[in-house]
């Protein structure tokens, strides 16, 4: 990142790595949601990553919405289940916000405020839901707070990773009120939510392409 500049192939690099680490996690992930969803979550979050991946390597988008369009098509066709509808929508509001004149780091900022509120409003979910949302609201908030209070955009991102894992961690003393999780009732508490998990990984991803 240059004068402040994020370029297209900084966040490609975050987007490898987020594939990256749900390869190594996939496992992990699917053992978070065979206790209270479908079983599948690290396997679908895996191969949509494969998938967005593949997409764009072989003809990588010229700017932040056209590769965000990629990325959140690639994930609505190849994720199954909840996640691929909900992952898509936060990539793709995060690319309508962009707009095509470069991003700045209050911009990437508003950008993810902007996916989140999509993520909000797909699943009809608020915070203590147990869901990504757990994750990716404080991860947002806390974005825009440290750089509205003059933080680099290494340490705002860092602190929204710390928010969000904290968020994911929130969840497993919750009663899930949507998804899959939320039909086994009062037996769902005890388990971290995997959309959260999955998705505190993606701002530790962030934080770690942008860290100084």
């Amino acid at each position: 990142m240059s004068d402040g500049a994020i370029t297209v192939e900084e966040v490609v690099a975050w987007l490898r790595d987020f594939a990256a680490v749900m390869a190594q996690e996939k496992d992990a992930l699917t053992a978070l949601d065979a206790a209270i969803g479908d079983g599948d979550h690290g396997i679908n979050m895996d191969r949509g990553m494969r998938a967005v991946m593949e997409r764009v390597d072989a003809a990588t988008p010229a700017d932040v919405p056209a590769l965000m369009k990629t990325v959140g098509m690639a994930l609505i066709s190849k994720v199954g289940g909840a996640a691929g509808p909900l992952y898509g929508t936060l990539f793709l509001q995060f690319g309508s916000a962009a707009g095509p004149d470069g991003l700045t780091p209050d911009g990437w900022a508003a950008c993810l405020a902007a996916g989140v509120a999509g993520v909000r409003a797909r699943g009809k979910a608020e915070l203590e839901d147990k869901t990504m949302v757990d994750a990716l609201q404080p991860a947002a908030d806390a974005v825009g707070a440290a750089l509205g209070e003059g933080a680099s955009f290494a340490d705002a991102l860092a602190r929204g990773a710390d928010a969000a894992e904290e968020g994911a961690r929130a969840t497993i003393p919750l009663v899930a009120r949507k998804g899959r999780a939320s039909y086994l009732g009062e037996r769902s508490a005890g388990h971290q939510d995997p959309g959260a998990t999955s998705s505190a990984h993606l701002v530790r991803c962030a934080a770690r392409t942008w860290a100084a």
